[in-house]
Formats: C-alpha cells, sequence, structure tokens
C-alpha cells in the first residue's frame, strides 16, 4: 500500500514538472517567434500607376524599420529596383542607391531618381516615358541581413492595333513581329494591354503573336471563322509557338507622340514616292501605322480621305461614323497596299516636336 502510494505522488510531481516545462518553452518560443519577426518592412502605397510615353511617373514605395530590433540603424540601406519580365524568371536591372553611391543601367541611364521625399522614402521617378517602360516593377530594401520588396505596375494609356506587313497575313516569326511594332512606332503588345483593348471593343479575327511570345486574338462578337458562333467572347490563346519557325500577325501598342500627325493638302494625288517627298518637301516625313491609330484614338483624329503610310499601306482614320466614311464603327480603315507606283492617293504626314 505504501509502495503504491509513493508511486501515486512521483506520478503527480512527474506531471507538475513537465506541465511546469511545457509551459515554459512555449512562452520561449512566442518569444523568439517575436524576436524573429519582420524587421523590416516595404510597401508601395498604389499596385499599379498610369502615365503617357513622353511623360514623367514615380513608382511608389516606402519602407519601414522596428528601431527597437537589435542592429537597427547600424547598417547602410540598400535600395534596387529592377523590371519584372513577363515570365517573372528574370529581372532587368534599372536603378541601385546605397548613401552616396548611386547606379543606373541601360536605357534608364539620366531619366531615373529616388524621389527622397523622406528618410524612408524609396520611390523611384522615371522621366520622358518610353513604351519599353510599360510592365512591373520590383522595388527592394536591404538593410544588413533584413530585406523586403514590393511590386508597381506602370500602365501607359494607348493604344493596341493590330499588323500585317505586304507580304498578307500570318507571314511574321515572333522577332520579326518585335520588327514590324518598332517600324511602325510601337511596340509588341503584353496580354494585358490586349485584354484591356478587348474590354474596349477590339474584335480581330487573326492571330497574332504578343510580348509573353503567345499568340492570341480578340473576340467580342463570335461568329464561325472566328471561333465558332455559339462560343462566348474573350481573347483567343493558340498558346505558345517556336518563335523562330512560326508564323502570324502580330498586335503592336503605342501612346501619345510629341509632335503633329495630320493629311497634307496637296493639289494632286501622289504615287508612294511622291508622297514621301511631299512630306519632307513639308519639313516632315511620312506618318507610320503607330502614328495614324495614336491619333485616331487618343486625339480623336477624323478624316475621310485615303492616304499613304511609311509601310506602304493606304489607311484613313474615322472617330465619327459616317455615310461613305465607316458608317457602322469608329476605326483606322484600311484600304489595302496598293502598287506605289501606279495608285494615286493623298498621304498622311507627322512632324516631330524638338
Amino acid at each position: 500500500m505504501n509502495s503504491l502510494l509513493l508511486l501515486v505522488l512521483i506520478s503527480i510531481c512527474w506531471a507538475d514538472h513537465h506541465s511546469d516545462n511545457y509551459t515554459v518553452d512555449h512562452d520561449r518560443v512566442i518569444h523568439i517567434q517575436a524576436e524573429n519577426g519582420p524587421r523590416l518592412l516595404v510597401e508601395a502605397e498604389q499596385a499599379k500607376v498610369f502615365s503617357h510615353r513622353g511623360g514623367n511617373i514615380t513608382l511608389p514605395c516606402k519602407f519601414y524599420r522596428d528601431p527597437t530590433a537589435l542592429g537597427s540603424g547600424t547598417h547602410k540601406i540598400r535600395i534596387k529596383w529592377t523590371k519584372l519580365t513577363s515570365d517573372y524568371l528574370k529581372e532587368v536591372d534599372v536603378f541601385v542607391s546605397m548613401g552616396y553611391h548611386k547606379k543606373t543601367y541601360g536605357g534608364y541611364q539620366g531619366r531615373v531618381f529616388l524621389k527622397g521625399g523622406s528618410d524612408n522614402d524609396a520611390s523611384l521617378v522615371i522621366t520622358d516615358l518610353t513604351l519599353e517602360d510599360y510592365g512591373r516593377y520590383k522595388c527592394e530594401v536591404i538593410e544588413g541581413l533584413e530585406d523586403d520588396t514590393a511590386v508597381v505596375a506602370l500602365d501607359l494609356q494607348g493604344v493596341v492595333f493590330p499588323y500585317f506587313p505586304r507580304l498578307g497575313r500570318y507571314n511574321l516569326n515572333f522577332h520579326e513581329a518585335q520588327q514590324a511594332c518598332l517600324d511602325q512606332d510601337a511596340v509588341i503588345a503584353s496580354f494585358d494591354q490586349l485584354y484591356d483593348a478587348w474590354r474596349g471593343g477590339l474584335d480581330w479575327c487573326n492571330a497574332g503573336w504578343l510580348s509573353d511570345g503567345s499568340v492570341q486574338y480578340p473576340i467580342t462578337k463570335p461568329r464561325e471563322p472566328c471561333g465558332g458562333q455559339n462560343t462566348v467572347p474573350g481573347v483567343r490563346n493558340y498558346g505558345f509557338w517556336d518563335k523562330d519557325k512560326s508564323r502570324y500577325d502580330v498586335f503592336c501598342f503605342t501612346s501619345n507622340f510629341n509632335g503633329r500627325f495630320y493629311y497634307l493638302i496637296h493639289p494632286t494625288k501622289l504615287t508612294y514616292d511622291e508622297a514621301v517627298q511631299a512630306c519632307l518637301n513639308d519639313g516632315a516625313q511620312i506618318a507610320k501605322v503607330g502614328h495614324i491609330f495614336a491619333a485616331w484614338k487618343l486625339l480623336g483624329y477624323d478624316r475621310c480621305d485615303a492616304g499613304w503610310m511609311a509601310d506602304g499601306s493606304v489607311r484613313y482614320p474615322i472617330s465619327r461614323p459616317r455615310r461613305r466614311c465607316s458608317p457602322i464603327e469608329a476605326a483606322v480603315r484600311f484600304v489595302g497596299f496598293p502598287d506605289k507606283k501606279h495608285k494615286l492617293y493623298g498621304v498622311y504626314c507627322f512632324r516631330a516636336y524638338n
């Protein structure tokens, strides 16, 4: 009996002792988690900012440090801005700052600097925005072993337009598609830009390259030749194709331009070569396809006269639909790629501002 009582007392003491230990260990774990919590926090006040080509923009980013953390304030703050690629697997360096040392990369040289509105302000100012500046940017702040990041999207006001060359539809591989857009004062469009254009009413039944290497096309009015009459509206996705061998059209994106787009008043209609020279004689150059789309979409330019463009196509912009001038919809009407030597048309010119 005494032996049994002794065993019970030992069991109770063992349980109490380990119960106390468990409580101490549990409290200690919570304490350690608090010590190892985030001592540096990076935030972007806006997830997306908007501007246009030629404008200036601030990508917002601020960081906050725990002043009670051990070692806080003893390390130099390093601020790094990078641009994310469409697949997020690669980053393009934009700007790095650490104390008095600053470095700018690539095409951003001379156009970016830290706003410096306060001691914890890591916001980046980009001036004279280009079409290529569109995309997502990552703000990374590093202090000793602590670091944190925030992502800001830069969106540009502009217009997406489908494009194919004189050779005809489905004649561009991915690299040729990129160059075709550049030749027309544009860049190859992203999926987000095409999606926004589709939401704005863009309907085009020919598949085109996008900047991520996919091939897609926007349909607002389903019909048999364009994915089927009984399908829902949307952006049709062909998937990813061989960038060297596969051939499609392309969707280009352009934005505001710094210049004047206009139809040249001339006493006679012109061949292509005469049109090029007429613009030169007027102190301008023959306009590109990107110019006519930007003028139509962003400036409301309207002219019911077909005119030569730099790529040898003939087009005219209608922002106010009317009889004999695109009676159904506002659009840049496409006449075709006429014979340059024998067909006569007017011409659209572009004069850049210095």
